[in-house]
């Protein structure tokens, strides 16, 4: 970790709060107050990643918060959790329940799109609106490319091992205005996934990812916006080369039903180029929704 990063961290974490959930610790980003938006995050990231939308929906009139998933950020990464897709959907509904959200509007990203979407499954009374960012809603194929290195790795190597090689690979992958988010800040983004166990944590989870692989008629009940008693949107980065628009976002789509979706200029981490559009976007679906 550089200096910067370090203190990067810190003031990330001075930022938030922990809490307990589960039997884990957990700890959260969250900012404003009026109605709850829960965000969550995917691979390989943390709350971290909305530490420029939460800011922007509170000045919105909203209460936005990001839990980071166990394994990942400054959660607890316990050797014995199972980090499956219905395990982490588990904890993240105990997480919701133990910060007392009653309702909530629900953001989706990446791997924390099918977590939340099973955190959702027995909770569809209480949500008040879905959006949808660059999310996988079919695990029957293999979305994610780490998985298969995480089968046969005991460590981390490659881009993650690296920080220049990681930088490299934000810059092509998740960020698309490059003045948006310095080196440092791309850094800490590895610091917060290899955390205290050197990534450990974020091995695991990539190993149990897809044990269950879900497809997306499992989720409809949340999904299908024909059926859900909320307002439903789906919104994608232009340039996503993680998740691209022409498969993954058809595919979400599809799933929700809807007749169109929303394309912004940005990668996949659109959070970074796009906050204020972003948090736009999900706030005037949040108001229809009550």
């Amino acid at each position: 970790m550089s200096d910067e990063s370090l203190q990067i961290v810190a003031a990330h974490r001075d930022a938030g709060q922990f809490f307990e959930a589960g039997g884990l610790r957990g700890f959260m980003r969250v900012e404003g107050s009026g109605p709850t938006v829960v965000c969550m995050h995917g691979l390989p990231a943390s709350s971290f990643l909305y530490r420029k939308v939460i800011p922007e929906l509170a000045a919105r009139g909203f209460r936005a918060l990001c839990f980071d998933l166990p394994g990942l950020g400054l959660t607890d990464r316990p050797t014995d959790f199972t980090y499956t897709i219905r395990n982490l959907g588990v904890w993240a509904g105990a997480a919701v329940d133990a910060l007392g959200i009653d309702e909530f509007h629900l953001v989706l990203h990446d791997a924390g799109g099918p977590v939340g979407l099973e955190m959702a499954l027995p909770r569809t009374a209480r949500i008040r609106s879905l959006t949808v960012l660059d999310t996988v809603v079919d695990l029957t194929s293999m979305p994610f490319g780490a998985e298969i290195y995480a089968r046969f790795a005991r460590r981390l190597s490659g881009p993650m091992a690296s920080p220049r090689l990681w930088r490299e690979l934000m810059y092509r992958v998740g960020v698309l205005d490059r003045d948006a988010v310095p080196d440092a800040e791309l850094d800490a983004y590895r610091d917060l996934c290899l955390g205290s166990d050197g990534g450990a944590g974020y091995l695991n989870l990539m190993r149990d990812l897809r044990k269950e692989p879900f497809p997306v008629e499992h989720w409809a009940p949340v999904l299908d916006a024909r059926t859900a008693a909320y307002p439903v949107q789906v919104v994608w980065g232009a340039k996503d080369r993680a998740l691209p628009l022409g498969r993954y976002g058809t595919k979400a789509l599809e799933a929700t039903h809807l007749p169109s979706l929303t394309v912004v200029p940005a990668r996949h981490f659109l959070q970074e180029d796009q906050a204020p559009v972003v948090a736009d976007l999900i706030a005037r679906l949040a108001r229809t929704g009550g």
